[in-house]
């Protein structure tokens, strides 16, 4: 094999790889990061975490000048949504970051192709696109993200039977949506819509929502989005859906019981989760090992059963979310430096962008108890936070688990606003070994929603003070 043209070739320039790039970069190897799609940032920046959240900012804020600008004493008339508006500066925040994400790519020296990619047995990597080349590299990195997942008899034919990426961009607001799959995407885009006037269902085969999540969050937040005008069908699977493609679907469902009924909407958005994105990679033919599930084998290093060829984010195991992708990154790319790249699974905080919003870290409760680890709880209602009332929100609480003998924290859970800030303190506590007198005794600037934190720190500990 000749002299490699690169130290690191990065396939796909999603969260994770173009996150593994640029760090690259920073420790001076020469890189090279090749995409599929014309614009950088993958999944997440083009049609999954960035565009989603700037619709659900969007649509709260339509919300609340519709419910609530009344109690704060401000009186709106003639009220009315642009929705052509709406989806253009979702589309503005996009192209800013993805614009972004080239422009560091150009700081950083780092050579960006399009096209797409096959990786042959002597590690060369062959593009396909606007260059056809082939290209060498002492290491190679697969960062090639994940899509949306189908179900049976419900593909998508992206007008009336959808998948996320199509409900990013509807032209107008479905009278009713039925959304199936009770997961984070579904949820959160089942609110965009629902804040907007259309009438939202969701549909979902387990006995509950967010099954990943502590058992009493997704309990809770179920009760909130009932109140918030959401309809939901659990322990209910999808046998079959007909109808005319852009005129309405009409689908059977069976519930725990066997008893079928139909259901019939305007829009059905498909959300039931994600599958490793790797095709024409030609891993097989490279002997790169794959689980039953299609997810990349990879060793404590991220290293495949083909010597020099990584993998990180979406298409290996774990959680697929996008600052787990970047992490990972960082993580192989020092290694590949020889530094000491660590990712701690444990602390890894998960986040639902809903309001209110969820956020959880570390153990729920019911993964303590299948530990056989003996904790301590404690909750503290956001109802008794000053800041929170100020705000107008009274739903949600803080939670927090501790080892009963050490008080070290083991999982922290949050229902309430701006929950995706607030855990960010967790992660820290969590990963340095913190107590929850740790918490207790750090001084929260008052009045704030993170005063719930402490509260229920000293909750664990002597009691907490405002309840």
């Amino acid at each position: 094999m000749p002299e490699p043209e690169f130290d690191l070739i990065v396939i796909g320039a999603g969260p994770g790889g173009y996150v593994a790039a640029l760090r690259a970069a920073q420790l001076g190897m020469k890189v090279a990061c090749l995409e599929k799609d014309k614009t950088l940032g993958g999944t997440c920046l083009n049609v999954g975490c960035i565009p989603s959240k700037a619709l659900l900012e969007s649509s709260e804020l339509y919300a609340q000048a519709r419910q609530k600008f009344a109690d704060h004493g401000i009186q709106i008339t003639g009220l009315s949504l642009d929705l052509k508006k709406f989806m253009e500066r979702k589309d503005k925040v996009v192209k800013q970051l993805t614009g972004g994400i080239a422009g560091l790519f150009k700081k950083n020296k780092i050579t960006s192709l399009v096209g797409s990619a096959q990786i042959l047995p002597d590690r060369t990597v062959r593009l396909t696109g606007s260059e056809n080349s082939d290209l060498t590299a002492t290491s190679v990195l697969i960062a090639t993200g994940s899509v949306p997942s189908v179900l049976p008899g419900l593909e998508t034919d992206h007008q009336t039977i959808l998948d996320s990426t199509d409900a990013l961009s509807l032209s107008e607001v479905p009278r009713d949506l039925v959304v199936i799959g009770g997961g984070y995407i579904g949820l959160e885009m089942g609110s965009v819509y629902l804040r907007l006037g259309a009438r939202v269902k969701i549909v979902e085969a387990l006995d509950r929502i967010l099954p990943g999540m502590d058992f009493e969050l997704g309990e809770t937040l179920l009760k909130i989005l009932k109140r918030q005008g959401m309809e939901f069908q659990l322990s209910t699977k999808v046998k079959a859906a007909s109808g005319q493609k852009g005129k309405g679907v009409d689908l059977s469902l069976e519930d725990a019981s066997g008893t079928l009924t139909r259901l019939s909407a305007d829009k059905v958005l498909v959300a039931v989760g994600r599958r490793p994105y790797t095709r024409g990679l030609g891993l097989e033919e490279a002997g790169i090992q794959v689980d039953e599930k299609g997810r990349i084998e990879v060793d404590e290093k991220f290293e495949t059963s083909l010597a020099g060829v990584y993998a990180i984010g979406d298409v290996i195991r774990g959680p697929m979310l996008a600052h787990k992708a970047s992490e990972e990154g960082i993580a192989v790319v020092e290694i590949l430096a020889g530094q000491a790249g660590h990712v701690n699974y444990h602390t890894i905080p998960s986040v639902v962008y809903t309001w209110p919003e969820v956020a959880s870290v570390g153990f729920s409760e019911e993964q303590a108890k299948e530990r056989n680890i003996e904790y301590k709880t404690f909750k503290f209602p956001f109802l008794a936070n000053g800041r929170a009332l100020a705000m107008g929100e009274r739903d949600g609480w803080v939670k927090l688990i501790a080892d009963q003998k050490t008080d070290r924290l083991l999982g922290a859970h949050i229902l309430g606003p701006r929950a995706s800030e607030l855990i960010a303190e967790m992660v820290l506590a969590m990963e340095f070994s913190a107590s929850a007198e740790d918490i207790a005794r750090t001084c929260h600037a008052h009045p704030t929603l993170s005063e719930a934190v402490k509260e229920t720190a000293l909750g664990l500990g002597n009691g907490a003070l405002h309840l």
